[in-house]
């Protein structure tokens, strides 16, 4: 980040959207929830509600004037709940009130006559009864079926995977307030401004372009604001559309973690075929995801799964099967990663009980078998600039994780109570919304009279430092230094149809979008510049704030080109649209190019566990990445550092448990357990080099994503140690690693 929005966030004076004043007569709202996992019900019992001191009205599904859905990719997630709810949690009633408490106070006095109905928590058993989100997709290449019978060795067996929440510092909010001319201006703390324009507009009837959505910034989403920010700007929207006064929601930490919905847990069956030297034959799997009680963004997340589930391996025969599972939980969303993490430990799972079976090291079937320039993916796409080889040797070379896997094995042997484990895990991840038609965006640009720079696009700061980026390539094409350009806020007013800030592509989309807007006022100066100078147009440069000629012996300020170029009534202002080219996917046959290029890298992880205690802890991850060239690097070192912890924490603390009635048991920050800083890991972070990347914007690669992946190493790691001390016994591969679950495996007679 700049020195300007560090100096503003270490001070808290960063204006967030739960920070922005209400306005004089502005209400407060709050949601009455449904106490069970799955009923029915007829009337909505509110006369208490309204009685409560304070309140003003009380809002049901009648209330909608328009139409009671906010679902993204299907039509099945209401605003409000009508006759029936589907999940503990759920919204049926929103109460507005003079203050928050009110609010909160009249919500608790909403009740409803329930009829209890069966409820399904396992994906498992929700794909038994058939209770699916959609059909299962299959990923095949090769013909799997023909190649088992000649492996050397099959192992098969099955994984769980937890889910994890989010934790973004600022829980979800939104204010919405209504215009003189009946349309809406909504603050929301969103990634996806045009997802929420268009379902504000469908719940209140209005046209899009009477609802303006604003983001300044966020505290922190990692996914989990993509979606699931719609409720809360709706739920504001329509409380100011129906009341004509601004209206702020803003649920506390509890009532975010007990509604929103988390990263999908999977259960999975696998199967992988290996030769005697251990390269891979044939792999299948069949994964099942706990979608929630509603699709959000489920199928998106599964079809990811499944572009992942090779992971960074060439397999020559594939059949990957994944189905979304509908439950009655709050329904699971976008998380960093998006699904990939979870088909890639299923594979990590399988190559460790291969490496089992063939007595030999994970490490050695994970070399033999990674991509090559020319090999096929699952999906039919062979990437470019294949670098899972040179990042694993890059890895190899700085950090000799054969001397570290020596060391361990010394110490095991002489120390029975702390025992260290390593494990290593490569990266290929693919950049690109999925979704082709998302892999666009726009840019607006302005260079005013006194030469500062002004641009506007679609991406959402979130702490991720993206603005920063953009900044950057802004500098970079006119040859500026950055302190004369400014990124404004995100508003769908003044950059329309915006792709969401996710999928790791908010500098890659934004930043080329915001590189081809500058390009044409470039276009538009260089020729004044020429003239000026009295030189070829082809012979002017731009740098640091000067236009020059090639040898530098003629200049001019940038202040002074501009003044020239306005007073010539040349634009200073350009509208830039970019989409990224050569992306096409067949759903028919599941084959295609989907990503515009891959990330890569490797990862060293580190653990160590106490035996006596049945404790475990991450000492040390060394890191190879692949960010191309970088656009900030400081910004990219910490995306990477930080995702690789917080992958730490839902391999090994993370723990969502819901009680046998579907209510979140794990509902606060002292129940839940993040990574704090006395257990984040020594961590050393080395970008690859020498790596050029044509179709990111000025040769970069994206980050935000991709590093998660290295996190899953701890799992490993830690049942690396845990094996030295029962190398007998198969590991049962369910995530966290808690203590509680490293001290039932080493002591499975002890009472817990």
């Amino acid at each position: 980040m700049t020195p300007d929005s560090q100096a503003l966030l270490a001070r808290g004076l960063a204006q967030f959207t739960g920070d922005l004043p209400l306005p004089a007569g502005g209400l407060h709202a709050a949601v009455a929830v449904s106490p069970l996992a799955h009923a029915a019900f007829g009337r909505v019992e509110t006369t208490a509600a309204c009685a409560e001191p304070g309140v003003v009205a009380v809002l049901t599904a009648a209330d909608i004037p328009g139409l009671n859905d906010i679902g993204n990719l299907f039509h099945d997630e209401p605003l409000l709940a009508d006759k029936v709810v589907v999940c503990v949690g759920q919204p049926y009633a929103l109460v507005i009130a003079e203050s928050a408490e009110a609010a909160r106070r009249g919500a608790q006095r909403v009740s409803a006559d329930w009829e209890p109905r069966p409820a399904l928590f396992d994906a498992r058993e929700a794909f038994a009864a058939g209770a699916l989100i959609q059909p299962p997709r299959t990923f095949a290449l090769g013909r799997p079926d023909e190649v088992w019978s000649r492996c050397h060795a099959v192992v098969a067996g099955r994984v769980e995977i937890g889910s994890a929440e989010h934790v973004y510092l600022e829980t979800q909010c939104a204010l919405a307030l209504p215009r003189d001319d009946g349309g809406l201006h909504v603050h929301s703390a969103t990634q996806s401004p045009s997802v929420v324009q268009k379902a504000v507009a469908a719940v209140t009837g209005l046209p899009m372009h009477r609802v303006e959505i604003e983001v300044a910034r966020l505290g922190g989403g990692f996914g989990g604001k993509e979606d699931q920010a719609t409720l809360w700007a709706c739920l504001a929207a329509l409380a100011a559309w129906k009341l004509k006064r601004p209206v702020r929601i803003r649920p506390d930490r509890r009532e975010d973690m007990r509604i929103t919905g988390k990263r999908h847990p999977y259960s999975a069956d696998y199967r992988l075929g290996v030769d005697a030297d251990g390269r891979f034959l044939a792999y299948e799997a069949f994964l099942y995801q706990n979608a929630g009680c509603s699709a959000d963004l489920s199928t998106a997340i599964l079809e990811r799964s499944l572009f992942h589930a090779a992971s960074a391996y060439f397999i020559p025969n594939v059949r990957v099967t994944a189905a979304s599972c509908r439950t009655n939980l709050p329904s699971n969303t976008a998380f960093r990663g998006f699904g990939a993490p979870q088909a890639v430990f299923v594979l990590e799972a399988a190559i460790r009980e291969a490496a089992r079976a063939l007595q030999l090291s994970p490490h050695v079937l994970q070399q033999r078998n990674l991509l090559r320039d020319g090999d096929t993916l699952p999906y039919g796409m062979q990437p470019d600039r294949v670098r899972a080889r040179a990042c694993w040797q890059a890895l190899e070379n700085r950090f000799r994780p054969e001397e570290h896997r020596r060391d361990i094995e010394a110490w095991n042997a002489v120390n029975p109570r702390y025992r260290r484990g390593m494990a290593l895990i490569p990266v290929c991840f693919g950049i690109g919304f999925t979704a082709t038609l998302l892999n666009q965006a726009e840019a607006l640009a302005h260079v005013y009279a006194d030469g500062s720079v002004s641009v506007t696009t679609g991406a959402v700061e979130m702490g991720q430092g993206v603005h920063d980026k953009i900044r950057a390539v802004v500098a970079h094409t006119l040859g500026l230094t950055r302190d004369r350009i400014h990124v404004e806020t995100t508003s769908t007013l003044r950059v329309a149809n915006v792709s969401p800030t996710a999928a790791s592509t908010g500098a890659d989309l934004n930043g080329e979008a915001a590189h081809q807007a500058c390009l044409t006022i470039r276009r538009g100066l260089a020729p004044v510049a020429a003239s000026m100078l009295g030189v070829p147009v082809e012979s002017v440069t731009f740098a640091e704030n000067w236009i020059s000629t090639a040898d530098q012996e003629l200049a001019l300020s940038w202040e002074s080109l501009v003044a020239e170029a306005y007073a010539r009534r040349v634009s200073l202002s350009a509208l830039a649209h970019y989409a990224t080219p050569g992306l096409s996917f067949n759903h028919a046959s599941n084959t295609g190019k989907p990503f515009a290029y891959h990330v890569y890298g490797a990862a060293l992880i580190e653990g160590t566990v106490d035996a006596l205690r049945g404790t475990g802890r991450i000492d040390r991850v060394s890191v190879v990445h692949d960010c191309g060239q970088s656009l900030d690097e400081q910004t990219d070192r910490g995306q990477i550092e930080g995702a690789v912890v917080q992958g730490i924490g839902w391999m090994t603390s993370e723990d969502i448990r819901h009680d046998a009635q579907g209510r979140l048991l794990s509902d606060s920050l002292a129940s839940y357990k993040i990574p704090d800083l006395r257990s984040a890991p020594e961590m050393d972070v080395v970008l690859l080099e020498d790596a050029d990347n044509p179709p990111g914007v000025l040769n970069s690669k994206a980050v935000g994503e991709p590093p998660l992946i290295y996190g899953l190493g701890a799992y490993f790691a830690l049942l690396d140690a845990m094996s030295s001390l029962r190398p007998d016994v198969r590991p049962e591969y369910r995530t966290p690693m808690s203590s509680e679950r490293i001290f039932t495996w080493l002591y499975p007679d002890e009472p817990v």
